[in-house]
């Protein structure tokens, strides 16, 4: 059943609309023309009043937006019955703190800044810090002094003179500073029982930017200064570590880097990949061990050269060392000679392990053979592990999996394949360094008599090996089996 509606389209009773053939079809354009114009106009009116909202309210938008690098100060120096802790942070680093300002687009008004200098020194900074006197956490603090400083301001280069800038007057409300910009410079204190105890911190103002670096320096009793330089939140950190704290730390530390870094387990990896004998084990795996460990201790002592290409040159090394042993497993592997390349490559690892090492001197104290030694153990427990959980997991794969002569080859392959596209791009990264010859100079010949050390030393000790494991591998007297 139909209803009529003029003499260009009709409905039906179930509501659908019949155009006619007489409705123009340009009627149709010209309509949805008009219907996209008006909604353009509505678009833009939208965006416009938008705008000027923004434009309207410049400190809130400013305000909210998470720096992408802040750089924060600080000075830590126990003193009588108290800890006196001086910090330097960013002002475009605290947030939505609202600060007191004139006129436009923002200057502060120094004169009435303390109550929100209270509050993004409590927000921002003293609640992301805790301090230790040995275990125990200090509480009780005590705001001494607040300060707004100028960008241009260099006072923080030494404790004295960054505690007397503090200490002095405020800024005149004359002086026109952007409320983002500038410093908030804080001194704070905590009692202690003795400036002779070890203190720790444990700093976490990794939130006031996308990257937050800081420079801490520690003024022990005596005047020695320690300075630390870490980024993001480094966990605890001890300011004068015992032997055994620095101990503890640097085990862990060269525990968790050997399991972390990628290229060095898949290193181990091709080394187990062929040698599952534990017998057969034994002369590779000390090998590598005491090759790295000289190298290691030989960076840690400053013996490596400073260039910034050095760097990029051992970690191609690395993943080079990774393709060509993995291609040896291909193609067959001498047992008794493997040691050999395993010790070479093993002094290039030695470096590339002590890049992390160098960094992470800093924290430990004075304690810095004890803490090679240390982190030369945790090294080692980390190897450990990976070849108690490798071994029997290669034996098992190709008991029931492959045969293995075929997995050895897969295996191998699929290391090599990785270790490849490793070495084309770090070959790339190497290669942008222009290298040049050294400038012949008095630096130059102690380098050089560091690097004939060294290549003595280990010649020396792949000597002694050599013997050793000839008489390992020789058949009359060896257990080797």
């Amino acid at each position: 059943m139909n209803f009529a509606l003029g003499s260009e389209k009709t409905i039906t009773t179930r509501g659908v609309i019949v155009l006619d053939s007489k409705l123009n079809r340009m009627d149709i354009a010209r309509a949805g023309a008009r219907y996209g114009e008006g909604s353009l106009r509505v678009m833009a009116l939208v965006l416009l009043v938008l705008t000027i909202i923004m434009v309207s309210r410049p400190n809130v938008s400013l305000a909210d937006e998470i720096p992408l690098r802040v750089s924060v100060q600080a000075f830590v120096k126990p003193e009588d019955e108290r800890l006196r802790v001086l910090m330097r942070v960013p002002m475009d680093a605290l947030g939505d703190i609202s600060f007191p300002v004139r006129g436009q687009p923002g200057n502060l008004i120094f004169s009435e800044a303390g109550p929100a200098m209270e509050a993004a020194a409590e927000s921002y900074v003293l609640r992301s810090i805790q301090f230790f006197e040995g275990e125990t956490l200090l509480q009780d603090r005590e705001i001494e002094a607040l300060r707004i400083s100028m960008p241009s301001n260099r006072e923080f280069r030494d404790y004295e003179t960054a505690l007397d800038n503090v200490l002095s007057p405020p800024l005149d409300d004359s002086v026109n500073l952007y409320f983002l910009q500038g410093f908030l410079d804080v001194l704070v204190s905590y009692p202690i029982e003795s400036p002779e105890s070890r203190f720790s911190v444990d700093p976490r103002l990794g939130g006031l930017g996308l990257e937050t670096t800081t420079v801490l320096r520690y003024i022990l009793p005596d005047g020695e200064e320690r300075t630390f330089t870490y980024i993001g939140n480094p966990g605890t950190v001890y300011l004068d570590p015992s032997w055994y704290q620095a101990a503890l730390n640097f085990v862990w530390l060269g525990f968790e880097h050997i399991l972390e870094g990628t290229d060095h387990l898949l290193f181990l990896l091709c080394l187990l990949i062929p040698l599952r004998n534990v017998w057969a084990l034994i002369p590779v795996v000390t090998s590598f061990t005491i090759a790295h460990s000289i190298t290691l201790m030989a960076a840690a002592f400053g013996w490596v050269p400073s260039a910034n290409w050095f760097p990029s040159m051992i970690e191609f090394l690395i993943a080079l060392s990774i393709v060509y042993m993995a291609l040896e497993n291909i193609i067959g592997v001498n047992h008794r000679h493997r040691w050999m390349l395993t010790f070479g490559f093993g002094l290039v690892h030695g470096f590339g392990f002590s890049f992390l090492l160098t960094e992470s001197m800093q924290f430990a104290g004075s304690h810095l053979v004890m803490s090679l030694l240390a982190f030369n153990i945790g090294v080692e427990l980390g190897q450990i592990l990976v070849l108690i959980v490798t071994v029997p997991f290669l034996y098992l794969l190709f008991r029931y999996v492959l045969s293995e002569k075929v997995g050895v080859i897969l295996l191998s392959a699929l290391v090599a394949h990785g270790a490849w596209h490793w070495m084309e791009d770090r070959y790339a990264e190497f290669s942008a360094y222009q290298v040049g010859l050294p400038a012949i100079d008095g630096a130059f010949f102690v380098g050089l008599m560091q690097w004939v050390t060294l290549l003595l030393v280990s010649a020396g000790i792949f000597w002694l090996m050599y013997e050793l494991f000839n008489r390992y591998f020789d058949p009359e007297t060896s257990t080797l089996r």
